[in-house]
């Protein structure tokens, strides 16, 4: 069986029925499999998603109280520009264009730990990881772990139901998760340790991290703003946290068939480019599945990417010595022969 076939724990009302047809599963079986992935009574080996969404949680005390205490004109604008902008666009550039796809390279482990730590941390990097190679593999195809197609909870919920690595993987798979994590820098578990704890990265180093990111930020934003500013942002990154759970269902239309001929020029699968994400996190999805191991998205003139704009700036100031760039192919290979099918069209 092939490595991306198995290397995910399968849900237990699997991908696919014996005709090979995707299994929507009914919401009740959905939050039935939800509650039992989050349950470390249950089996240790649950200690991930566990651990990923009680980060959530933690953040959701932060926004409430920022709600009650810190709401103002000027908080509401930070939060917006922290949450909407500075969290989404580090999600694209750090685990979504590096951990995954390795787009650049950093010159030394200095950097990749600044450009890591850059915001608070939220999402382990296993889970986005391993299971957005799994996505490019069979994107809106059974065994996708955010198949849009299955509805929306089956996407929001995809971290705990669909996206943690298996339990049962022999030595040469888990080698091979190894060498697909080696470069982000998170230490990786022996075979033996993985075997106790069903994850490549060691619990406690995740929360001895954790701890470290968030008493950092929390100093940082305190000594800047207070306790207005420190709750204000970390509910926006709660806030975040809770909306990036969404995006794979909207970036692939729904599971409909919403491509625009004009904007969107991969026809592989249901992904679509959208105004918004593009903006704000430089998450051109429709072109990023075109080419899935560009640094930038953005290949139009009005196609925003900060994320892309970041990666140009280290790239300028020493801290990332390499790059891959697809806008010459982009333009080469869909936009202009585009252009040249219309003009032919009308004469």
């Amino acid at each position: 069986m092939p490595f991306l076939d198995h290397v995910l724990q399968a849900p237990s009302y699997g991908w696919k029925d014996e005709q090979g047809t995707l299994i929507k599963p009914a919401v009740k079986q959905i939050l039935a499999e939800f509650f039992s992935r989050l349950n470390i009574f249950k089996t240790r080996k649950n200690w991930l998603p566990f651990f990923s969404w009680l980060k959530v949680l933690c953040l959701v005390p932060f926004f409430v109280l920022f709600l009650i205490y810190f709401l103002s004109w000027w908080t509401v604008l930070a939060a917006f520009i922290y949450g909407m902008i500075i969290m989404g666009t580090h999600g694209t550039i750090w685990h979504h264009r590096y951990c995954t796809h390795g787009a650049y390279t950093f010159r030394n482990k200095f950097w990749r730990f600044i450009t890591q730590n850059l915001t608070i941390s939220v999402i382990p990097e296993e889970i986005y990881v391993i299971s957005h190679h799994v996505h490019h593999a069979k994107s809106d195809q059974p065994g996708d772990p955010y198949n849009a197609q299955a509805g929306f909870l089956y996407c929001f919920l995809a971290d705990v139901n669909h996206q943690p690595i298996a339990k049962d993987l022999n030595v040469g798979d888990y080698s091979r998760v190894s060498k697909l994590m080696k470069h982000t820098g998170v230490k990786a578990n022996t075979y033996t340790q993985y075997q106790r704890w069903g994850s490549y990265v060691n619990p406690w180093r995740a929360i001895l991290s954790w701890v470290f990111n968030w008493s950092f930020w929390y100093l940082v934003f305190y000594l800047i703003g207070g306790h207005a500013l420190a709750f204000c942002l970390f509910g926006a990154a709660g806030f975040w946290a809770v909306g990036v759970r969404t995006f794979n269902y909207e970036g692939h239309a729904k599971g409909k068939d919403k491509q625009n001929a004009s904007t969107d020029y991969n026809q592989k699968d249901k992904s679509i480019n959208q105004l918004w994400p593009g903006i704000v996190a430089g998450e051109w999805h429709n072109n990023h599945h075109l080419f899935p191991k560009s640094a930038r998205s953005g290949f139009k003139p009005f196609q925003i990417d900060f994320a892309w704009y970041y990666i140009k700036l280290m790239n300028w100031l020493g801290a990332i010595s390499h790059y891959r760039d697809a806008k010459k192919q982009f333009y080469e290979i869909y936009y202009r022969p585009y252009l040249q099918s219309k003009r032919q069209l009308k004469s």
